[in-house]
C-alpha cells in the first residue's frame, strides 16, 4: 500500500493542500491524516494566510479512509481510537480561523465527504458524487459529531437517504440544498477558484472569522454524546463481516449482531 501524501504550499497568501494518491482514489492513510493536520497547524500558525483551498489530485477529492487500515483492528477500541484521529483532523479544518474553500472534482466519499463538510465554501465538479456508503460496504457508523455536520450541510433527510440508502448525491442536488456555491465544468473549474479566492482575500479576516467560530459553536452546543454507538459498531461481528467482503470485494451478508 502506496501511503499517498498530503501536499501543502503557500501562494499569494491562499494555502493550497492536495490529497495526493490518485491510484487509489486518494483514499487517505494514516499517514496522510497526520500530514493533513500538520497543513492545519502551519496554517493557523502563519498570520499571512487568508485563503485555504482544499483538493484531491486527479480526479477524485478523496474517497474516505483506506479500508485497508482497519484489518489491524482487534476490537472496538481501535475504531474509537480511529474516530478520534479523524475528529482531530476534522475539526481542525473546521477551527481554522481563515475561510477554507474544498474544490470536489470527482467523488467526495466518506471521509473524504467529511473533510469537504468542515470546510466554509464547496466549489464543485458538474459530475462529483457525494456520499457515505457504509450501510452497504464496510458496516462501521458515523460518529455524532460527523452526523450532525452532515444534517447542518445535507438536511436530515438527505443525510437519512445517504446513511441509510447508501445513495450519493449529484452535485446539481448538492448545490440546490446549497452544499455547494458553484458547480462548474471542469474547464471552468480554475477560474472560478480564482474569483471565490479573491472575493475572500478582499473581506475583513476578523468579520469572517468570527462568522466561522459563531456557526462552529452553535453547530457544537449540546452536542450529545455517542461513544457508546461507536463501540457497538465497531464492536460487531457485522463490522468484521463487512470489512472482509470489502477486501475481498465480496457482497456482505449482515446478521445484526
Amino acid at each position: 500500500m502506496s501511503d499517498g501524501s498530503v501536499h501543502f504550499a503557500i501562494e499569494d497568501r491562499v494555502a493550497k493542500i492536495v490529497f495526493d494518491r490518485p491510484h487509489a482514489r486518494n483514499a487517505m492513510t494514516w499517514a496522510m491524516y497526520e500530514q493533513l493536520a500538520t497543513a492545519c497547524l502551519a496554517i493557523a500558525a502563519d498570520s499571512n494566510v487568508r485563503v485555504a483551498t482544499f483538493r484531491g489530485a486527479g480526479r477524485t477529492f478523496a474517497a474516505g479512509t483506506d479500508i485497508s487500515q482497519f484489518e489491524a483492528f482487534a476490537s472496538a477500541e481501535d475504531g474509537m481510537a480511529y474516530e478520534q484521529r479523524l475528529e482531530s483532523v476534522i475539526a481542525a479544518i473546521e477551527k481554522l480561523a481563515v475561510p477554507t474553500v474544498a474544490v470536489i472534482e470527482g467523488d467526495a466519499m466518506g471521509g473524504g465527504l467529511l473533510i469537504a463538510a468542515a470546510c466554509d465554501i464547496r466549489i464543485g465538479a458538474a459530475n462529483a458524487q457525494l456520499g457515505v456508503p457504509i450501510a452497504r460496504t464496510v458496516g462501521n457508523c458515523v460518529s455524532m459529531a460527523n452526523t450532525a455536520r452532515l444534517v447542518a450541510a445535507f438536511g436530515t433527510e438527505r443525510t437519512k437517504r445517504m446513511l441509510l440508502l447508501a445513495e450519493s448525491i449529484s452535485s446539481e442536488e448538492a448545490l440546490a440544498c446549497g452544499f455547494m456555491v458553484h458547480t462548474v465544468a471542469p474547464e471552468a473549474m480554475e477560474e472560478t477558484l480564482s474569483a471565490v479566492c479573491l472575493r475572500l482575500l478582499s473581506h475583513a479576516p476578523i468579520t469572517m472569522h468570527i462568522a466561522k467560530e459563531s456557526i462552529r459553536r452553535l453547530r457544537a452546543a449540546n452536542l450529545p454524546d455517542g461513544d457508546d454507538l461507536l463501540r457497538f459498531a465497531y464492536g460487531s461481528e457485522d463490522f468484521k463481516t463487512g470489512l472482509r467482503a470489502f477486501l475481498s470485494k465480496k457482497r456482505p451478508e449482515w446478521r445484526g449482531r
